[in-house]
């Protein structure tokens, strides 16, 4: 899909240039324009819809929900510790999972901002 000029302005600016999901800083180039809810599943093109989001998030989500992505990410350290390498790292200190707590950056935000 591709945004004009001007809309993918007002969605990058939506967060401050943070990808809404995971919150890292990203670049107007670089970012993904995310439809929350996917087309696929019936969302819109409109601007309520539609986050500012890094590459690895927008890939990950896919076209989940947030409630699906969400979970998810609540189970992708148990993933990720059966990693052969991974393994090999935490046990010589190099490497410490910790599960996902289950807010997302853009609800972070937005509690702090009331």
């Amino acid at each position: 899909m591709s945004f004009s000029k001007e809309m993918r302005r007002k969605v990058y600016a939506k967060f401050g240039g943070h990808c809404a999901y995971c919150g890292n800083e990203i670049t107007l180039k670089e970012m993904q324009v995310d439809h929350v809810k996917s087309i696929r599943k019936g969302g819109t093109d409109d601007y309520d819809n539609l986050f500012p989001s890094c590459r690895s998030c927008n890939h990950y989500k896919r076209s989940m929900d947030l409630e699906g992505f969400r979970e998810y990410l609540k189970t992708l350290h148990e993933r990720i510790a059966k990693n052969y390498i991974v393994k090999v790292g935490m046990r010589y200190g190099m490497v410490s999972i910790k599960p996902f707590e289950g807010t997302f950056y853009f609800e972070f935000k937005r509690r702090t901002e009331r």
